[in-house]
């Protein structure tokens, strides 16, 4: 249930309906993988996958990769650039007369006038490009179930005008109350336009009770409607349908798939995430609001997972987007349906988010207990800093100490990102105070117990607002903390975020203030190279590129 067409397939199912997925189709012979199972009754579904496609074939850098961690060997080369606008106009050109629905990662962040990187242009909403007749975003389990149900009863797709959590090119604007974006040839024309745009669409679906969307694109309107809440009950409802665990049976006789290896043994234990990192899309695709699974059906998953043949006992991963925000929701919920604000934790943490982790460590302690458990460990990146904020409270405490004692792996992943002020509030991300305590009892409670753990800190170059003397700072910081990272990701702007809005523009959209952002290659190398100031042979490189950049009053700090 981790990828999403499976969990799309076994919902179609569900309701009494056949359904056949055709994975990977090739798309650069006679096509006979799209004519394959012949004209659907109800409508082609497609998506891209558990990730847009042009993030998965392309570097930082925009260097084609030579691996893909969804296909089976790590091959890459099996999905086409924007995968879902190439299948749905081999489609459209096959059967055009067939209704298309689009979704997943890629289809829904792009519902709306956004920029794409790789283009290094600003794209229509993709309904246009794609020429798919219904988008169905974010997670589409029940505008799903809801559009079968419609069709069943004989409504016709050029009948549906509106539908619960779904994107539709419409003629002319709704009558309904929504709120009307700058146009996409407004945001084309003027990127202060853009950045309001994209405002508005982050603090309208940051709210529990967001309005309707419009933006006009040429003549037509792209409207794009509320999502659909889901309870504990719906999500438990769609956990429980009868996966195999399994890659598709086309994949059998096949080499093992990294992406299926990585999280066969891991386990989904709640949806969205109220962090608000502004360069991660997730809260726009899954939501703000946190839906957690019963406690039960958490548990019922782990004793199907511990019958598989490949499982050895270890559940590497009871997590979602932010492993330690199981059951954290609004305490008054009326608060939630009008708040703007796109993180419950920065600049502080709302004093009307609950907490408590309780809820988590009670689910810890049942599936440590089950019988055919050895190790449970969270893969998933934690949130340190809703609990460091509030070690005065014992709760926070125990859960902190559990998580190291229990469920590190040896290495427990954290994101602090970065270390100068600037750049963290331009990533909605805490102050590095706030990693250096958890750090501390990290180490502390690791002496305690006699444990050999690392903590194992990501950071990310090149993020909009960064310098070279905010990298230089961190370099130093880095240095006099002892901390070697292996892993920095470097800044990659992907649709609908805050920050590839900032990259694009320039502009803070909050503030409407210049923000700086590093585009030159040259620099974008210099701001990555200075994390890994532990490496000998890249001190020649800084000094080098320092001196290119005219920063030689910088290099008197490599030469300590």
């Amino acid at each position: 249930p981790a990828f999403g067409s499976a969990v799309i397939a076994r919902i179609i199912e569900s309701v009494g309906l056949k359904v056949a997925i055709v994975p990977q189709p090739n798309w650069q012979d006679d096509l006979r993988d799209f004519k394959k199972f012949g004209k659907p009754t109800l409508f082609f579904a497609v998506t891209s996958g558990n990730m847009d496609s042009m993030l998965n074939h392309y570097t930082a850098n925009k260097r084609l990769r030579s691996d893909d961690a969804f296909t089976p060997g790590n091959k890459h080369g099996a999905r086409p650039d924007y995968a879902v606008n190439v299948y749905c106009n081999i489609l459209k050109k096959l059967y055009p007369d067939v209704p298309i629905v689009i979704g997943g990662i890629e289809a829904s962040l792009r519902r709306l006038c956004h920029y794409d990187y790789w283009s290094d242009h600003l794209k229509p909403s993709i309904l246009l490009e794609s020429k798919a007749d219904l988008l169905l975003y974010g997670m589409a389990e029940k505008p799903l179930i809801e559009l079968l149900e419609k069709l069943k009863n004989g409504i016709s797709f050029q009948q549906i005008k509106e539908h619960v959590q779904s994107a539709i090119v419409l003629n002319e604007k709704i009558n309904q109350k929504h709120i009307l974006l700058p146009s996409y040839e407004e945001c084309l024309n003027d990127k202060k336009a853009f950045a309001l745009a994209y405002r508005l669409i982050e603090e309208n679906s940051s709210q529990k009770e967001p309005e309707i969307l419009v933006q006009k694109h040429g003549d037509k309107y792209v409207t794009v409607f509320t999502p659909a809440l889901i309870t504990s009950n719906e999500l438990d409802s769609y956990y429980q349908l009868p996966y195999t665990r399994q890659p598709h049976p086309k994949y059998q006789k096949k080499e093992p798939i990294p992406a299926f290896e990585m999280i066969k043994n891991s386990i989904t234990i709640h949806r969205g995430c109220f962090g608000g990192c502004s360069f991660c899309s997730l809260a726009i695709h899954q939501g703000k609001f946190i839906v957690s699974r019963s406690l039960q059906s958490i548990e019922k998953e782990v004793d199907t997972l511990s019958q598989m043949d490949y499982f050895k006992g270890h559940i590497s991963d009871l997590g979602g987007p932010s492993a330690n925000m199981y059951k954290m929701n609004g305490i008054n919920e009326e608060l939630c349906k009008k708040c703007k604000r796109p993180s419950c934790i920065y600049p502080n943490i709302c004093a009307n988010l609950e907490t408590n982790p309780s809820h988590l460590l009670e689910l810890y302690r049942k599936v440590r207990a089950k019988k055919n458990i050895k190790k449970v460990t969270i893969g998933s990146g934690i949130r340190y800093d809703i609990h460091i904020r509030q070690l005065k409270n014992k709760i926070h405490t125990e859960y902190l100490k559990e998580l190291i004692i229990h469920h590190v792996s040896g290495r427990l992943k954290v994101a602090p990102e970065h270390i100068h002020e600037q750049v963290l509030k331009l990533m909605f991300k805490p102050s590095f105070d706030l990693f250096k305590e958890f750090y501390i009892f990290f180490e502390n409670i690791n002496r305690q117990h006699q444990l050999k753990q690392q903590i194992i800190p990501y950071f990310i170059s090149n993020h909009p607002g960064s310098t070279i003397e905010c990298m230089v700072e961190l370099s130093q910081s880095l240095k006099k903390m002892n901390i070697k990272p292996e892993q920095v990701q470097d800044f990659t702007p992907t649709p609908m975020t805050l920050a590839s809005v900032m990259y694009y523009s320039g502009i803070n959209p909050y503030t409407l203030k210049p923000v700086y952002v590093a585009k030159k290659m040259y620099e974008r190398q210099l701001q990555k190279e200075l994390f890994f100031w532990y490496l000998p042979d890249n001190k020649k490189q800084i000094e080098q590129k320092l001196l290119s950049l005219q920063k030689k009053h910088l290099i008197k700090y490599f030469k300590r």
